[in-house]
Protein backbone atom coordinates (compact mmCIF):
# COMPACT_ATOMS: atom_id res chain seq x y z
CA UNK A 1 0.00 0.00 0.00
CA UNK A 2 2.82 2.40 0.81
CA UNK A 3 4.73 1.04 -2.13
CA UNK A 4 2.83 3.12 -4.70
CA UNK A 5 6.01 5.08 -5.42
CA UNK A 6 8.40 2.15 -5.67
CA UNK A 7 11.17 2.17 -8.25
CA UNK A 8 9.08 0.38 -10.86
CA UNK A 9 6.04 2.61 -10.41
CA UNK A 10 7.45 5.98 -9.40
CA UNK A 11 6.59 7.65 -12.65
CA UNK A 12 2.86 7.01 -11.98
CA UNK A 13 2.79 8.83 -8.62
CA UNK A 14 2.82 12.33 -10.14
CA UNK A 15 2.15 15.12 -7.64
CA UNK A 16 1.45 12.65 -4.83
CA UNK A 17 5.02 11.31 -4.71
CA UNK A 18 6.37 11.39 -1.16
CA UNK A 19 9.95 12.26 -0.22
CA UNK A 20 12.43 9.41 -0.66
CA UNK A 21 13.56 9.61 2.96
CA UNK A 22 9.99 9.04 4.15
CA UNK A 23 9.52 6.10 1.79
CA UNK A 24 12.70 4.28 2.76
CA UNK A 25 12.29 0.72 4.03
CA UNK A 26 14.01 1.61 7.29
CA UNK A 27 11.27 4.09 8.11
CA UNK A 28 8.33 2.04 6.87
CA UNK A 29 9.18 -1.22 8.64
CA UNK A 30 11.85 -2.65 10.87
CA UNK A 31 14.37 -5.18 9.59
CA UNK A 32 12.77 -8.59 9.04
CA UNK A 33 9.21 -7.29 8.84
CA UNK A 34 7.16 -8.48 5.89
CA UNK A 35 6.40 -5.97 3.12
CA UNK A 36 2.62 -5.41 3.32
CA UNK A 37 2.23 -5.14 -0.46
CA UNK A 38 4.03 -8.41 -1.05
CA UNK A 39 2.05 -10.38 1.54
CA UNK A 40 0.41 -13.32 -0.25
CA UNK A 41 -3.11 -14.57 0.49
CA UNK A 42 -3.35 -18.09 1.88
CA UNK A 43 -3.26 -20.88 -0.67
CA UNK A 44 -6.73 -22.03 0.37
CA UNK A 45 -8.33 -18.70 -0.47
CA UNK A 46 -6.35 -18.29 -3.68
CA UNK A 47 -7.69 -21.55 -5.09
CA UNK A 48 -11.16 -20.90 -3.70
CA UNK A 49 -11.31 -17.58 -5.58
CA UNK A 50 -10.00 -19.28 -8.73
CA UNK A 51 -12.61 -22.04 -8.55
CA UNK A 52 -15.47 -19.61 -7.90
CA UNK A 53 -14.33 -17.32 -10.71
CA UNK A 54 -14.23 -20.28 -13.09
CA UNK A 55 -17.79 -21.19 -12.07
CA UNK A 56 -19.00 -17.67 -12.83
CA UNK A 57 -17.32 -17.68 -16.24
CA UNK A 58 -18.65 -21.17 -17.03
CA UNK A 59 -22.21 -19.89 -16.60
CA UNK A 60 -21.43 -16.77 -18.67
CA UNK A 61 -19.91 -18.76 -21.54
CA UNK A 62 -22.79 -21.24 -21.49
CA UNK A 63 -25.34 -18.53 -22.22
CA UNK A 64 -23.06 -16.61 -24.58
CA UNK A 65 -22.90 -19.56 -26.99
CA UNK A 66 -26.53 -20.71 -26.80
CA UNK A 67 -27.45 -19.12 -30.17
CA UNK A 68 -24.51 -20.91 -31.82
CA UNK A 69 -25.62 -24.31 -30.50
CA UNK A 70 -29.23 -23.62 -31.50
CA UNK A 71 -28.51 -22.18 -34.94
CA UNK A 72 -30.71 -24.65 -36.81
CA UNK A 73 -33.35 -24.81 -34.06
CA UNK A 74 -33.67 -21.02 -34.04
CA UNK A 75 -33.81 -20.98 -37.83
CA UNK A 76 -36.78 -23.34 -37.83
CA UNK A 77 -38.44 -21.71 -34.82
CA UNK A 78 -38.23 -18.12 -36.13
CA UNK A 79 -39.17 -19.10 -39.73
CA UNK A 80 -37.64 -15.88 -41.07
CA UNK A 81 -36.35 -15.36 -44.62
CA UNK A 82 -33.74 -12.90 -43.27
CA UNK A 83 -32.71 -15.26 -40.49
CA UNK A 84 -28.99 -15.45 -41.26
CA UNK A 85 -28.54 -11.69 -41.16
CA UNK A 86 -30.49 -11.30 -37.93
CA UNK A 87 -28.80 -14.32 -36.36
CA UNK A 88 -25.38 -12.80 -36.96
CA UNK A 89 -26.69 -9.51 -35.59
CA UNK A 90 -27.15 -11.34 -32.29
CA UNK A 91 -23.37 -11.57 -32.08
CA UNK A 92 -22.62 -8.20 -33.68
CA UNK A 93 -24.82 -6.37 -31.16
CA UNK A 94 -23.21 -8.38 -28.37
CA UNK A 95 -19.74 -7.28 -29.49
CA UNK A 96 -20.44 -3.74 -30.74
CA UNK A 97 -20.78 -2.07 -27.30
CA UNK A 98 -17.56 -3.79 -26.28
CA UNK A 99 -15.50 -1.87 -28.79
CA UNK A 100 -15.68 0.87 -26.13
CA UNK A 101 -17.04 -0.61 -22.90
CA UNK A 102 -14.12 -2.88 -21.86
CA UNK A 103 -11.82 0.14 -21.78
CA UNK A 104 -14.11 1.72 -19.19
CA UNK A 105 -14.56 -1.70 -17.63
CA UNK A 106 -10.79 -1.84 -17.17
CA UNK A 107 -10.75 1.65 -15.70
CA UNK A 108 -13.54 0.88 -13.23
CA UNK A 109 -11.94 -2.47 -12.42
CA UNK A 110 -8.76 -0.66 -11.41
CA UNK A 111 -10.72 2.02 -9.58
CA UNK A 112 -13.50 0.07 -7.82
CA UNK A 113 -11.95 -3.36 -7.45
CA UNK A 114 -12.03 -6.46 -9.65
CA UNK A 115 -14.31 -8.51 -7.38
CA UNK A 116 -16.92 -5.74 -7.14
CA UNK A 117 -16.98 -5.28 -10.92
CA UNK A 118 -17.19 -9.04 -11.45
CA UNK A 119 -20.51 -9.06 -9.57
CA UNK A 120 -21.89 -6.02 -11.44
CA UNK A 121 -21.00 -7.40 -14.87
CA UNK A 122 -22.49 -10.80 -13.97
CA UNK A 123 -25.76 -9.02 -13.14
CA UNK A 124 -25.78 -7.42 -16.62
CA UNK A 125 -25.34 -10.89 -18.15
CA UNK A 126 -28.31 -12.21 -16.18
CA UNK A 127 -30.52 -9.31 -17.26
CA UNK A 128 -29.48 -9.65 -20.91
CA UNK A 129 -30.15 -13.39 -21.01
CA UNK A 130 -33.55 -12.84 -19.36
CA UNK A 131 -34.57 -10.33 -22.07
CA UNK A 132 -33.20 -12.57 -24.84
CA UNK A 133 -35.09 -15.63 -23.60
CA UNK A 134 -38.35 -13.67 -23.27
CA UNK A 135 -37.91 -12.21 -26.77
CA UNK A 136 -37.35 -15.67 -28.24
CA UNK A 137 -40.41 -17.07 -26.51
CA UNK A 138 -42.53 -14.40 -28.25
CA UNK A 139 -40.56 -14.62 -31.54
CA UNK A 140 -39.67 -10.93 -31.20
CA UNK A 141 -36.35 -10.04 -32.86
CA UNK A 142 -36.28 -6.58 -31.28
CA UNK A 143 -36.19 -7.95 -27.74
CA UNK A 144 -33.82 -10.74 -28.75
CA UNK A 145 -31.33 -8.24 -30.15
CA UNK A 146 -31.79 -5.93 -27.16
CA UNK A 147 -31.11 -8.80 -24.79
CA UNK A 148 -27.87 -9.67 -26.57
CA UNK A 149 -26.74 -6.04 -26.44
CA UNK A 150 -27.40 -5.91 -22.68
CA UNK A 151 -25.61 -9.24 -22.28
CA UNK A 152 -22.66 -7.76 -24.14
CA UNK A 153 -22.40 -4.89 -21.64
CA UNK A 154 -21.38 -7.43 -19.02
CA UNK A 155 -20.14 -10.35 -21.10
CA UNK A 156 -16.82 -8.86 -22.24
CA UNK A 157 -16.12 -6.47 -19.36
CA UNK A 158 -16.47 -9.42 -17.00
CA UNK A 159 -13.47 -10.95 -18.77
CA UNK A 160 -11.48 -7.83 -17.90
CA UNK A 161 -12.59 -8.11 -14.26
CA UNK A 162 -11.73 -11.79 -13.90
CA UNK A 163 -8.37 -11.37 -15.66
CA UNK A 164 -7.47 -8.54 -13.30
CA UNK A 165 -8.74 -10.52 -10.29
CA UNK A 166 -6.51 -13.49 -11.13
CA UNK A 167 -3.56 -11.17 -11.70
CA UNK A 168 -4.07 -9.70 -8.21
CA UNK A 169 -4.35 -13.09 -6.50
CA UNK A 170 -1.67 -14.93 -8.50
CA UNK A 171 0.81 -12.16 -9.39
CA UNK A 172 4.34 -13.54 -9.40
CA UNK A 173 3.16 -17.07 -8.68
CA UNK A 174 1.60 -19.53 -11.18
CA UNK A 175 -0.02 -16.71 -13.16
CA UNK A 176 -0.07 -18.45 -16.55
CA UNK A 177 -1.12 -21.68 -14.85
CA UNK A 178 -4.08 -19.93 -13.18
CA UNK A 179 -5.08 -18.35 -16.50
CA UNK A 180 -4.90 -21.79 -18.14
CA UNK A 181 -7.12 -23.36 -15.51
CA UNK A 182 -9.58 -20.47 -15.72
CA UNK A 183 -9.83 -20.76 -19.50
CA UNK A 184 -10.19 -24.54 -19.35
CA UNK A 185 -12.97 -24.71 -16.77
CA UNK A 186 -14.73 -21.61 -18.09
CA UNK A 187 -14.84 -22.92 -21.63
CA UNK A 188 -16.48 -26.08 -20.35
CA UNK A 189 -19.57 -23.87 -20.25
CA UNK A 190 -19.43 -23.69 -24.05
CA UNK A 191 -18.94 -27.46 -24.24
CA UNK A 192 -21.91 -28.14 -21.93
CA UNK A 193 -24.00 -25.71 -23.97
CA UNK A 194 -23.16 -27.39 -27.27
CA UNK A 195 -24.12 -30.75 -25.83
CA UNK A 196 -27.16 -29.78 -23.77
CA UNK A 197 -28.93 -26.96 -25.62
CA UNK A 198 -29.88 -28.94 -28.78
CA UNK A 199 -31.12 -31.81 -26.61
CA UNK A 200 -33.25 -29.47 -24.47
CA UNK A 201 -34.61 -27.73 -27.57
CA UNK A 202 -35.47 -31.01 -29.31
CA UNK A 203 -36.94 -32.61 -26.18
CA UNK A 204 -38.99 -29.62 -24.98
CA UNK A 205 -38.79 -26.47 -27.10
CA UNK A 206 -36.30 -23.88 -28.29
CA UNK A 207 -37.27 -21.27 -25.63
CA UNK A 208 -36.74 -23.82 -22.85
CA UNK A 209 -33.08 -24.09 -23.85
CA UNK A 210 -32.74 -20.33 -23.36
CA UNK A 211 -34.46 -20.34 -19.97
CA UNK A 212 -31.85 -22.84 -18.80
CA UNK A 213 -29.27 -20.15 -19.54
CA UNK A 214 -31.23 -17.66 -17.44
CA UNK A 215 -31.03 -20.00 -14.43
CA UNK A 216 -27.27 -20.43 -14.83
CA UNK A 217 -26.71 -16.68 -15.13
CA UNK A 218 -28.61 -16.13 -11.88
CA UNK A 219 -26.30 -18.62 -10.21
CA UNK A 220 -23.31 -16.68 -11.59
CA UNK A 221 -24.52 -13.50 -9.87
CA UNK A 222 -24.80 -15.33 -6.53
CA UNK A 223 -21.30 -16.83 -6.82
CA UNK A 224 -19.81 -13.47 -7.88
CA UNK A 225 -21.30 -11.88 -4.76
CA UNK A 226 -19.56 -14.56 -2.70
CA UNK A 227 -16.23 -13.80 -4.41
CA UNK A 228 -16.63 -10.13 -3.53
CA UNK A 229 -17.15 -10.97 0.13
CA UNK A 230 -14.13 -13.29 0.28
CA UNK A 231 -11.95 -10.73 -1.48
CA UNK A 232 -13.04 -7.94 0.88
CA UNK A 233 -12.46 -10.10 3.97
CA UNK A 234 -8.97 -11.10 2.85
CA UNK A 235 -8.06 -7.47 2.19
CA UNK A 236 -9.27 -6.49 5.65
CA UNK A 237 -7.28 -9.30 7.25
CA UNK A 238 -4.18 -8.30 5.29
CA UNK A 239 -4.51 -4.66 6.35
CA UNK A 240 -4.97 -5.67 9.99
CA UNK A 241 -1.89 -7.90 9.87
CA UNK A 242 0.12 -5.15 8.22
CA UNK A 243 -0.81 -2.74 10.98
CA UNK A 244 0.05 -5.28 13.71
CA UNK A 245 3.54 -5.78 12.24
CA UNK A 246 4.57 -2.25 13.24
CA UNK A 247 2.33 -1.07 16.11
CA UNK A 248 4.93 1.42 17.39
CA UNK A 249 5.82 2.87 13.99
CA UNK A 250 4.24 6.32 13.79
CA UNK A 251 5.26 6.97 10.20
CA UNK A 252 3.30 4.08 8.69
CA UNK A 253 -0.26 5.01 9.75
CA UNK A 254 0.36 8.62 8.81
CA UNK A 255 1.55 7.57 5.39
CA UNK A 256 -1.41 5.22 4.95
CA UNK A 257 -3.82 8.00 5.85
CA UNK A 258 -2.13 10.40 3.45
CA UNK A 259 -2.23 7.95 0.57
CA UNK A 260 -5.85 7.04 1.35
CA UNK A 261 -6.77 10.72 1.41
CA UNK A 262 -5.00 11.42 -1.87
CA UNK A 263 -6.22 8.51 -3.94
CA UNK A 264 -7.09 5.18 -2.32
CA UNK A 265 -10.53 4.14 -3.47
CA UNK A 266 -13.50 2.40 -1.92
CA UNK A 267 -12.36 -1.08 -3.00
CA UNK A 268 -8.99 -0.78 -1.25
CA UNK A 269 -7.21 -0.75 -4.60
CA UNK A 270 -4.16 1.28 -5.45
CA UNK A 271 -4.76 4.69 -7.12
CA UNK A 272 -5.37 4.34 -10.84
CA UNK A 273 -2.52 5.48 -13.03
CA UNK A 274 -3.19 8.45 -15.28
CA UNK A 275 -0.95 7.00 -17.98
CA UNK A 276 -2.73 7.24 -21.34
CA UNK A 277 -3.20 4.03 -23.28
CA UNK A 278 -1.38 5.64 -26.21
CA UNK A 279 1.81 5.23 -24.21
CA UNK A 280 1.57 1.43 -24.18
CA UNK A 281 4.51 -0.30 -25.84
CA UNK A 282 4.55 -1.26 -29.55
CA UNK A 283 4.57 -4.91 -28.48
CA UNK A 284 1.24 -4.42 -26.69
CA UNK A 285 -0.34 -2.98 -29.85
CA UNK A 286 1.11 -5.75 -32.02
CA UNK A 287 -0.33 -8.37 -29.66
CA UNK A 288 -3.66 -6.55 -29.78
CA UNK A 289 -3.71 -6.72 -33.60
CA UNK A 290 -2.80 -10.40 -33.41
CA UNK A 291 -5.65 -10.96 -30.94
CA UNK A 292 -8.11 -9.33 -33.35
CA UNK A 293 -7.18 -11.51 -36.33
CA UNK A 294 -6.63 -14.85 -34.60
CA UNK A 295 -9.78 -14.73 -32.48
CA UNK A 296 -11.69 -13.69 -35.62
CA UNK A 297 -11.28 -17.21 -36.97
CA UNK A 298 -12.02 -18.97 -33.66
CA UNK A 299 -14.97 -17.36 -31.86
CA UNK A 300 -17.07 -16.23 -34.90
CA UNK A 301 -16.48 -19.64 -36.45
CA UNK A 302 -18.16 -21.23 -33.43
CA UNK A 303 -21.16 -18.93 -33.96
CA UNK A 304 -21.97 -20.57 -37.29
CA UNK A 305 -20.26 -23.94 -36.71
CA UNK A 306 -23.56 -25.80 -36.45
CA UNK A 307 -24.68 -24.49 -39.84
CA UNK A 308 -21.29 -25.25 -41.41
CA UNK A 309 -21.23 -28.82 -40.07
CA UNK A 310 -24.81 -29.54 -41.12
CA UNK A 311 -24.18 -28.25 -44.65
CA UNK A 312 -20.77 -29.84 -45.08
CA UNK A 313 -21.09 -33.18 -43.27
CA UNK A 314 -24.21 -34.03 -41.27
CA UNK A 315 -27.32 -32.81 -43.10
CA UNK A 316 -26.30 -32.29 -46.71
CA UNK A 317 -28.85 -31.32 -49.33
CA UNK A 318 -30.16 -34.44 -51.08
CA UNK A 319 -29.09 -35.01 -54.69
CA UNK A 320 -31.03 -32.85 -57.14
CA UNK A 321 -32.45 -35.86 -59.00
CA UNK A 322 -34.07 -37.27 -55.85
CA UNK A 323 -37.78 -36.63 -55.37
CA UNK A 324 -40.72 -38.19 -53.57
CA UNK A 325 -42.82 -40.73 -55.42
CA UNK A 326 -45.77 -38.43 -54.75
CA UNK A 327 -44.18 -34.95 -54.59
CA UNK A 328 -47.29 -33.16 -53.30
CA UNK A 329 -47.93 -35.53 -50.39
CA UNK A 330 -46.39 -35.82 -46.92
CA UNK A 331 -43.27 -37.93 -46.61
CA UNK A 332 -43.86 -39.47 -43.14
CA UNK A 333 -46.24 -39.06 -40.21
CA UNK A 334 -49.93 -39.27 -39.28
CA UNK A 335 -51.13 -37.79 -42.58
CA UNK A 336 -49.34 -40.42 -44.65
CA UNK A 337 -51.77 -43.11 -45.82
CA UNK A 338 -49.38 -44.88 -48.18
CA UNK A 339 -45.68 -45.31 -48.76
CA UNK A 340 -44.00 -42.28 -50.32
CA UNK A 341 -40.30 -43.12 -50.75
CA UNK A 342 -37.70 -40.83 -52.33
CA UNK A 343 -36.44 -42.09 -55.71
CA UNK A 344 -33.93 -40.88 -58.28
CA UNK A 345 -34.41 -40.38 -62.03
CA UNK A 346 -33.97 -44.13 -62.63
CA UNK A 347 -36.58 -45.10 -60.05
CA UNK A 348 -34.00 -46.30 -57.52
CA UNK A 349 -34.46 -45.47 -53.84
CA UNK A 350 -32.28 -42.59 -52.70
CA UNK A 351 -30.09 -43.37 -49.70
CA UNK A 352 -27.32 -41.80 -47.64
CA UNK A 353 -27.00 -41.37 -43.89
CA UNK A 354 -25.64 -37.81 -44.05
CA UNK A 355 -28.29 -36.46 -46.43
CA UNK A 356 -31.46 -34.67 -45.43
CA UNK A 357 -34.67 -36.60 -46.20
CA UNK A 358 -36.41 -35.34 -49.32
CA UNK A 359 -39.24 -32.88 -48.65
CA UNK A 360 -42.42 -32.59 -50.72
CA UNK A 361 -42.09 -29.98 -53.46
CA UNK A 362 -45.67 -28.85 -52.69
CA UNK A 363 -48.55 -29.98 -50.51
CA UNK A 364 -52.11 -30.93 -51.37
CA UNK A 365 -53.30 -32.78 -48.28
CA UNK A 366 -56.91 -33.38 -47.25
CA UNK A 367 -57.69 -32.30 -43.71
CA UNK A 368 -58.51 -34.86 -41.05
CA UNK A 369 -60.97 -34.71 -38.14
CA UNK A 370 -62.57 -31.55 -39.44
CA UNK A 371 -59.26 -29.75 -40.04
CA UNK A 372 -58.91 -27.65 -43.22
CA UNK A 373 -57.12 -28.93 -46.30
CA UNK A 374 -53.41 -28.07 -46.62
CA UNK A 375 -52.49 -26.41 -49.92
CA UNK A 376 -48.93 -25.11 -50.45
CA UNK A 377 -47.81 -24.39 -54.00
CA UNK A 378 -44.09 -24.46 -53.28
CA UNK A 379 -42.52 -25.95 -50.15
CA UNK A 380 -38.93 -25.36 -49.05
CA UNK A 381 -36.94 -26.23 -45.93
CA UNK A 382 -37.47 -22.67 -44.65
CA UNK A 383 -41.23 -23.37 -44.44
CA UNK A 384 -40.80 -26.35 -42.11
CA UNK A 385 -41.04 -25.58 -38.37
CA UNK A 386 -40.28 -28.76 -36.48
CA UNK A 387 -41.48 -27.17 -33.23
CA UNK A 388 -45.03 -27.47 -34.63
CA UNK A 389 -46.75 -30.89 -34.47
CA UNK A 390 -48.08 -30.61 -38.03
CA UNK A 391 -44.53 -30.91 -39.35
CA UNK A 392 -42.83 -32.99 -36.67
CA UNK A 393 -45.63 -35.55 -36.19
CA UNK A 394 -48.07 -35.35 -39.08
CA UNK A 395 -46.35 -34.57 -42.38
CA UNK A 396 -42.51 -34.65 -42.49
CA UNK A 397 -41.68 -36.61 -39.36
CA UNK A 398 -38.67 -38.27 -40.98
CA UNK A 399 -37.19 -34.88 -41.89
CA UNK A 400 -37.65 -33.42 -38.39
CA UNK A 401 -36.26 -36.49 -36.66
CA UNK A 402 -33.21 -36.52 -38.92
CA UNK A 403 -32.68 -32.79 -38.40
CA UNK A 404 -32.89 -33.17 -34.62
CA UNK A 405 -30.31 -35.96 -34.60
CA UNK A 406 -28.05 -34.02 -36.96
CA UNK A 407 -28.22 -30.85 -34.83
CA UNK A 408 -27.31 -32.83 -31.71
CA UNK A 409 -24.42 -34.45 -33.61
CA UNK A 410 -23.28 -31.01 -34.76
CA UNK A 411 -23.30 -29.86 -31.12
CA UNK A 412 -21.03 -32.74 -30.16
CA UNK A 413 -18.64 -32.16 -33.06
CA UNK A 414 -18.41 -28.40 -32.57
CA UNK A 415 -17.53 -29.06 -28.92
CA UNK A 416 -14.22 -30.61 -29.96
CA UNK A 417 -12.18 -27.35 -30.07
CA UNK A 418 -13.38 -26.16 -26.66
CA UNK A 419 -12.96 -29.65 -25.16
CA UNK A 420 -9.38 -29.84 -26.46
CA UNK A 421 -8.72 -26.36 -25.13
CA UNK A 422 -10.20 -27.21 -21.74
CA UNK A 423 -8.00 -30.30 -21.43
CA UNK A 424 -4.75 -28.68 -22.58
CA UNK A 425 -4.92 -25.10 -21.28
CA UNK A 426 -3.90 -25.80 -17.65
CA UNK A 427 -1.00 -27.98 -18.78
CA UNK A 428 0.11 -25.47 -21.42
CA UNK A 429 -0.11 -22.59 -18.95
CA UNK A 430 2.27 -24.38 -16.58
CA UNK A 431 4.62 -25.26 -19.43
CA UNK A 432 4.71 -21.67 -20.72
CA UNK A 433 5.56 -20.45 -17.20
CA UNK A 434 8.69 -22.61 -17.35
CA UNK A 435 9.82 -22.60 -20.98
CA UNK A 436 8.67 -19.21 -22.31
CA UNK A 437 8.52 -19.04 -26.15
CA UNK A 438 5.28 -17.04 -26.00
CA UNK A 439 5.97 -15.11 -29.22
CA UNK A 440 6.86 -18.32 -31.07
CA UNK A 441 3.63 -19.97 -29.99
CA UNK A 442 1.53 -17.06 -31.31
CA UNK A 443 2.89 -17.81 -34.78
CA UNK A 444 2.55 -21.60 -34.46
CA UNK A 445 -1.10 -21.31 -33.40
CA UNK A 446 -1.94 -19.01 -36.33
CA UNK A 447 -0.17 -21.27 -38.82
CA UNK A 448 -2.11 -24.25 -37.50
CA UNK A 449 -5.39 -22.38 -38.04
CA UNK A 450 -4.49 -21.86 -41.71
CA UNK A 451 -4.43 -25.63 -42.15
CA UNK A 452 -7.66 -26.10 -40.19
CA UNK A 453 -9.84 -23.75 -42.21
CA UNK A 454 -8.34 -24.51 -45.62
CA UNK A 455 -9.05 -28.19 -44.90
CA UNK A 456 -12.65 -27.39 -44.01
CA UNK A 457 -13.03 -25.29 -47.17
CA UNK A 458 -11.48 -27.49 -49.83
CA UNK A 459 -11.54 -31.13 -48.65
CA UNK A 460 -14.08 -33.72 -47.59
CA UNK A 461 -12.10 -34.93 -44.57
CA UNK A 462 -14.19 -35.77 -41.55
CA UNK A 463 -14.51 -32.59 -39.45
CA UNK A 464 -13.13 -34.14 -36.26
CA UNK A 465 -9.55 -34.03 -37.57
CA UNK A 466 -9.35 -30.29 -38.40
CA UNK A 467 -11.38 -29.40 -35.30
CA UNK A 468 -8.81 -31.11 -33.09
CA UNK A 469 -6.30 -28.76 -34.73
CA UNK A 470 -8.61 -25.82 -34.01
CA UNK A 471 -8.76 -26.77 -30.33
CA UNK A 472 -4.98 -27.17 -30.11
CA UNK A 473 -4.43 -23.78 -31.77
CA UNK A 474 -6.97 -22.13 -29.46
CA UNK A 475 -5.36 -23.64 -26.36
CA UNK A 476 -1.86 -22.62 -27.45
CA UNK A 477 -2.79 -19.08 -28.38
CA UNK A 478 -4.94 -18.26 -25.35
CA UNK A 479 -2.35 -19.74 -22.98
CA UNK A 480 0.29 -17.27 -24.14
CA UNK A 481 -1.65 -14.17 -25.20
CA UNK A 482 -3.28 -13.05 -21.95
CA UNK A 483 -0.30 -13.68 -19.65
CA UNK A 484 1.88 -11.88 -22.23
CA UNK A 485 -0.14 -8.69 -21.74
CA UNK A 486 1.10 -8.46 -18.15
CA UNK A 487 4.69 -8.51 -19.50
CA UNK A 488 4.15 -5.56 -21.82
CA UNK A 489 2.44 -2.99 -19.57
CA UNK A 490 3.10 -1.56 -16.08
CA UNK A 491 1.37 -3.52 -13.32
CA UNK A 492 -0.61 -0.46 -12.20
CA UNK A 493 -2.30 -0.34 -15.63
CA UNK A 494 -3.13 -4.04 -16.00
CA UNK A 495 -6.89 -3.51 -15.85
CA UNK A 496 -6.82 -0.75 -18.46
CA UNK A 497 -4.59 -2.89 -20.71
CA UNK A 498 -6.99 -5.84 -20.55
CA UNK A 499 -9.83 -3.44 -21.32
CA UNK A 500 -8.05 -1.99 -24.36
CA UNK A 501 -7.16 -5.36 -25.90
CA UNK A 502 -10.68 -6.66 -25.24
CA UNK A 503 -12.06 -3.60 -27.02
CA UNK A 504 -9.80 -4.23 -30.00
CA UNK A 505 -10.78 -7.90 -30.02
CA UNK A 506 -14.43 -6.87 -30.19
CA UNK A 507 -13.83 -4.75 -33.28
CA UNK A 508 -13.26 -8.03 -35.06
CA UNK A 509 -16.10 -9.79 -33.28
CA UNK A 510 -18.44 -6.97 -34.35
CA UNK A 511 -17.45 -6.88 -38.03
CA UNK A 512 -16.79 -10.56 -38.73
CA UNK A 513 -20.40 -11.84 -38.18
CA UNK A 514 -21.69 -9.24 -40.64
CA UNK A 515 -19.00 -10.27 -43.12
CA UNK A 516 -20.04 -13.91 -42.69
CA UNK A 517 -23.71 -13.08 -43.31
CA UNK A 518 -22.78 -11.13 -46.45
CA UNK A 519 -20.57 -13.92 -47.80
CA UNK A 520 -23.25 -16.52 -47.00
CA UNK A 521 -25.94 -14.56 -48.85
CA UNK A 522 -23.81 -13.78 -51.88
CA UNK A 523 -22.74 -17.45 -52.11
CA UNK A 524 -26.28 -18.70 -52.66
CA UNK A 525 -26.96 -19.29 -48.94
CA UNK A 526 -23.98 -21.63 -48.59
CA UNK A 527 -21.10 -21.63 -46.11
CA UNK A 528 -18.73 -23.83 -48.11
CA UNK A 529 -16.23 -22.88 -49.40
CA UNK A 530 -16.21 -19.08 -49.21
CA UNK A 531 -17.01 -18.56 -45.53
CA UNK A 532 -14.27 -21.00 -44.59
CA UNK A 533 -11.93 -19.29 -47.05
CA UNK A 534 -12.60 -16.03 -45.19
CA UNK A 535 -11.52 -17.66 -41.93
CA UNK A 536 -8.39 -18.93 -43.68
CA UNK A 537 -7.48 -15.37 -44.66
CA UNK A 538 -7.89 -14.25 -41.04
CA UNK A 539 -5.50 -17.01 -39.97
CA UNK A 540 -2.95 -15.93 -42.60
CA UNK A 541 -3.09 -12.38 -41.21
CA UNK A 542 -2.54 -13.77 -37.72
CA UNK A 543 0.50 -15.73 -38.86
CA UNK A 544 2.04 -12.61 -40.44
CA UNK A 545 1.49 -10.67 -37.22
CA UNK A 546 3.03 -13.59 -35.31
CA UNK A 547 6.20 -13.15 -37.36
CA UNK A 548 6.16 -9.47 -36.42
CA UNK A 549 5.75 -10.29 -32.71
CA UNK A 550 8.80 -12.59 -32.84
CA UNK A 551 10.91 -10.01 -34.66
CA UNK A 552 10.00 -7.21 -32.23
CA UNK A 553 10.55 -9.47 -29.23
CA UNK A 554 14.02 -10.32 -30.50
CA UNK A 555 14.78 -6.62 -30.85
CA UNK A 556 13.57 -5.81 -27.32
CA UNK A 557 15.34 -8.46 -25.26
CA UNK A 558 13.21 -11.61 -25.73
CA UNK A 559 10.84 -10.68 -22.92
CA UNK A 560 8.06 -12.86 -24.33
CA UNK A 561 10.17 -15.77 -25.53
CA UNK A 562 12.24 -15.74 -22.34
CA UNK A 563 11.44 -17.41 -19.03
CA UNK A 564 9.86 -15.20 -16.39
CA UNK A 565 11.81 -14.35 -13.25
CA UNK A 566 9.23 -16.04 -11.08
CA UNK A 567 9.50 -19.30 -13.02
CA UNK A 568 13.29 -19.33 -12.73
CA UNK A 569 12.99 -18.75 -9.01
CA UNK A 570 10.50 -21.61 -8.70
CA UNK A 571 12.87 -23.95 -10.54
CA UNK A 572 15.51 -23.31 -7.92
Amino acid sequence: MVNNCSKEGSEGCEEHQLPDEILSEDVLRPTGAEDPVQREPSMYFRWLVLFATCLVMTCVYYSLDIPAALHQNLKNYMNDSAFELRFNLLYTLYSFPNVILPFFGGYFTDKMGASYCLMIFAAFCFLGQLIFAAGTAYRNWTFMLLGRAVYGIGGESICVAYSTLLTEWFAGKELAFSFGIALAISRLGSVFNNLASPVIANSFSTPWALWAGVALNFMAVVVAAGIKNVDAQQRSISLAMDASDNPSDLAQPLLLQQIEHEGTNRGGQRPVSRMGFRQFSPMFWLLSASCLTVYACILPWNNVASGILLERDLFQAPPAECHLTFPDQCSAGNLLNFSNPAIDANGNTCSGSNFAPVLPSSLNVSGMDGKPDILIDHLSAADVDCDKPFWSEDCVKDYCQALGKASESAGRVMSIPYSISACLSPFLGGVVDRIGHRATITFVASFLLIGVHSTMAFTTFRPAIPLIGQGLAYALYSSVLWPSITLTVPQRSTGVAFGVITSIQNIGLTLVPMAIASIYTSSGHCYIPYVELFFTCCAVSGAMLGIGVNFLDQQTGNKLNGISVQSRAADR
